[in-house]
């Protein structure tokens, strides 16, 4: 019971969201003080969103706290993993809040004590299944999806499950060998992430790398890199996108198009939290309220980034005929299952196995 209201209110989420223009008419913040004493030196942000994505949200909150001064350091979330593990390993700053795509990195951080309790004030305003012991919190709700070349993908070939990827690279291997691209599991832990959901709704998924493998699949660890490829037409397919970065793309690219795969859709969500060591603790308290407002969760939106927020009341990215798909990932304790580094090296095993398995 507890998973179906969890889903029901995720996908309620997703029907609920506001329309981008409405960020028009937020106006200034007229007069907001910082509310936590102490607040009134720096804020270093550590994440792996794009500077793109949130230069306008950035520069919101830098226009209510002129006297805070902000930086923002975009880096792999396995990078930011040992960041926070080890600083010596990162030439970024220590980071004041984390804020990853790397749901399970960003869990066993706070599993292992790394991570400081905060209770937001926005807390009443944001579903259960989206905090975790005070200290992680889901920022936005995204959905995974497969992207390709409108250009040279012929409408026929267009997969809209799995399984028709898996059959359309069994049919024309001439034409998608070495054209087909994904995250790779070993360098990106949201790549991860994302095969072994995967791995867990389905064991057919296996037989989808095993697809992959045969089709010569490229791996990359970044979502740029992979939008620029299939732009390019170097690549023709993409399979585990984050949707928000290829809705975004396909706004100034009309080659960019996107499927919202009719088996399931992964909803990820990026989770921020203010390291136990973080230098400017007041700093980020404000942070993390202001992205879990309505305000700073509708500049997401503005840049495609599903919100997490309750009652905002608009339009999903997710079509409507494809809202019962919706899987999302809980924040929790199972998100540490492949992070036990025995099932992890196991599970990397497989996939190596699986790809040359052809």
């Amino acid at each position: 019971m507890a998973a179906a209201k969890a889903l029901a209110l995720c996908v309620g989420i997703l029907l609920t969201w506001p329309a981008m223009s409405e960020q028009a008419q937020l106006g200034p913040l007229k007069g907001q003080a910082s509310a936590i004493a102490g607040a009134r030196e720096q804020l270093n942000i550590v994440s792996t969103t794009q500077d793109a994505d949130v230069a306008d949200l950035l520069a919101d909150f830098r226009a209510s706290h002129p006297d805070i001064e902000i930086v923002h350091t975009k880096i792999n979330s396995n990078d930011i993993y040992n960041q926070v593990v080890d600083p010596s390993t990162s030439s970024a700053a220590p980071g004041d809040i984390v804020w990853s795509s790397a749901m399970d990195l960003q869990i066993k951080l706070v599993n292992d004590g790394y991570a400081q309790p905060y209770v937001s004030k926005e807390i009443a305003h944001i579903p259960d299944w989206a905090i975790w012991k005070d200290e992680a919190y889901a920022i936005t709700a995204e959905p995974i999806v497969i992207v390709y070349n409108k250009n040279l993908v012929a409408e026929s070939d267009v997969p809209r499950t799995r399984t028709d990827l898996k059959s359309l690279l069994s049919r024309k291997p001439d034409i998608y060998r070495g054209k087909i691209a994904t995250y790779d599991p070993e360098q990106s832990g949201t790549g991860f992430l994302f095969i072994t959901r995967d791995a867990g709704i389905t064991r057919t998924t296996w037989d989808l790398v095993r697809a992959f493998g045969s089709a010569g699949i490229k791996l990359y660890s970044t979502t740029g890199t992979v939008l620029d490829r299939i732009s390019s037409g170097e690549h023709l397919l993409a399979y585990n996108m984050i949707g928000s970065y290829a809705i975004e793309r396909a706004k100034e690219d009309a080659s960019i198009g996107i499927v919202f795969p009719a088996d399931y859709i992964t909803l990820m969500s990026r989770i921020a939290f203010i390291p136990a060591t973080a230098p400017h603790p007041e700093s980020a308290k404000l942070f993390l309220d202001y992205l879990l407002s309505e305000r700073g969760q509708k500049f997401l939106l503005a840049r495609s980034v599903g919100p997490v927020r309750l009652g905002l009341g608009a339009e999903s990215v997710i079509p409507a005929d494809r809202s019962g798909a919706v899987k999302p990932i809980h924040i929790g304790a199972e998100l540490l299952t492949y992070l036990d580094q025995s099932k992890r090296a196991s599970f990397l095993k497989e996939w190596r196995r699986a790809l040359q398995d052809r």
